[in-house]
């Protein structure tokens, strides 16, 4: 399996360019732009919930991404440093947002679900959150 691992800083600019990379890699797989603009969207569903909620709009902290692809599919990785999520199962409710007053929509864990194979969170408070992501080659 091969495997790029990429530290990014927490600028939303950043998530244009791992968009773009991600995407690069996976056009030599032979999948439909269907799938190569779902897999654009986790990038930067989950990017964005990193420097939002994470970080509190902080913009100089690291993300790490973590891509691997074998016969099955991509695998993607995404963890923050940041204060982690207290309640998982809460923040996965549709609608759930911790920033109303930012106009946030809380869809952005309902969309990481609805466009991957398999979908998992990690997290620990004040030790940041882990995002597991598998998307199945179609």
């Amino acid at each position: 399996m091969k495997e790029i691992i990429i530290t990014i800083k927490s600028e939303l600019e950043n998530i244009l360019n791992m968009r773009n990379m991600i995407s690069s890699l996976i056009v030599t797989k032979n999948q439909t732009i269907s799938f190569i603009n779902e897999v654009k969207t986790l990038v930067s569903e989950g990017i964005t919930n990193a420097i939002i909620h994470g970080y509190d709009d902080m913009y100089d902290k690291d993300i790490t991404i973590r891509v691997k692809m074998d016969e099955t599919g991509l695998y993607l990785e995404i963890e923050d440093y940041g204060k982690g999520i207290a309640n998982i199962s809460e923040a996965k409710e549709v609608l759930f947002t911790t920033k109303r007053e930012d106009e946030r929509s809380g869809l952005g864990f309902t969309i990481l679900e609805l466009f991957s194979s398999e979908f998992s969170v990690i997290s620990e408070q004040n030790l940041g959150t882990k995002l597991i992501i598998f998307k199945a080659w179609e």
